[in-house]
């Protein structure tokens, strides 16, 4: 068992809501966002291969729904540094008993939580603050050929966004709309 985390499981299998334990002082604290050996208690034996920074200056912006289709699709570990979001992820694995179904946590600098989002699932968040930090570790390498989305107000979805939306990117507001034919992702 890890003396750094506690991986809290989700209503969705292989999600976990990663609590980082603090080591404190008078001087601070020192948090570990990631360990191989601990992440491993979860089945996540992937290295990290690549870690990407995200600012959004507004309140109340929503990012998402991005995901990679096989073979490249990728497992992410989200930590928010600066500010608080509502964090959303939906499950698109081919087969899974939880299939189209999302779930969502707080995020925020001081409740010290990660998510851990296995391969197959869709992610996006928005903020609930201003100035809004995220750090993303990934599994995979960024894929434009893999690379896909759908449409963070999908009704099919109803994700309950807690804010009105300020903003969106044309992008993502022209994400696809999940079609009956739609079948998931099969996890390679």
């Amino acid at each position: 068992m890890s003396n750094r985390f506690n991986f809290i499981p989700t209503p969705l299998n292989g999600l976990y809501k990663v609590e980082r334990k603090l080591i404190e002082d008078q001087r601070g604290f020192l948090s570990r966002l990631f360990c191989a050996d601990d992440f491993k208690e979860i089945g996540f034996g992937k290295p990290i291969v690549q870690v990407n920074h995200t600012l959004t200056h507004k309140k109340g912006v929503i990012r998402g729904m991005h995901f990679q289709n096989s073979p490249q699709t990728e497992a992410k570990i989200i930590t928010c540094t600066h500010g608080e979001v509502f964090d959303v992820v939906v499950d698109l694995r081919k087969d899974s008993a939880t299939f189209l179904e999302w779930h969502s946590e707080i995020l925020n600098a001081n409740n010290q939580f990660s998510l851990f989002i296995p391969e197959g699932f869709a992610h996006g968040f928005q903020t609930l603050s201003k100035d809004c930090n995220l750090i993303y570790m990934h599994s995979g390498f960024f894929s434009p050929d893999s690379e896909d989305a759908i449409n963070a107000l999908d009704p099919r979805l109803a994700i309950s966004w807690p804010l009105n939306i300020v903003e969106m990117s044309e992008r993502d507001k022209n994400n696809p709309m999940i079609k009956d034919v739609y079948k998931g992702i099969e996890i390679i």
